[in-house]
């Protein structure tokens, strides 16, 4: 199963279809990594419908990798450079998910400027 085929994309105001896709392939890049546990959530880009709105386009991710939360929210002045920060903030975030359960970096004796076994 895609990583993305649990998270939907909502659009609200005038999206057209170009950036939704745009949107579905930088989420879906920002989620394609080896190890990454279940993906569940949702992306929702909205356009402003006032044109004196700065910036008129907002998009906000609420997903679980697994059992944690990521939200990310991101506001720009195109379709393009929204779609391109959610794929940024959301690989950070994942990131730091996928790493926050990593066990390989501790150690069960503490450090040796603390007491522990010296190399």
């Amino acid at each position: 199963m895609r990583p993305t085929a649990a998270v939907r994309v909502r659009a609200d105001g005038e999206v057209d279809e170009e950036s939704l896709a745009h949107l579905r392939e930088k989420v879906a890049a920002a989620l394609d990594r080896p190890g990454l546990p279940p993906v569940s959530g949702e992306v929702r880009v909205q356009r402003a419908s006032a044109h004196h709105a700065e910036p008129p386009w907002s998009g906000r991710i609420h997903i679980r990798v697994g059992t944690e939360p990521v939200v990310v929210q991101v506001h720009e002045a195109s379709a393009r450079e929204l779609a391109d920060g959610l794929h940024y903030r959301l690989r950070s975030a994942t990131e730091r998910v996928a790493h926050r359960g990593d066990t390989t970096r501790r150690t069960a004796a503490p450090p040796p400027w603390r007491g522990g076994p010296q190399k």
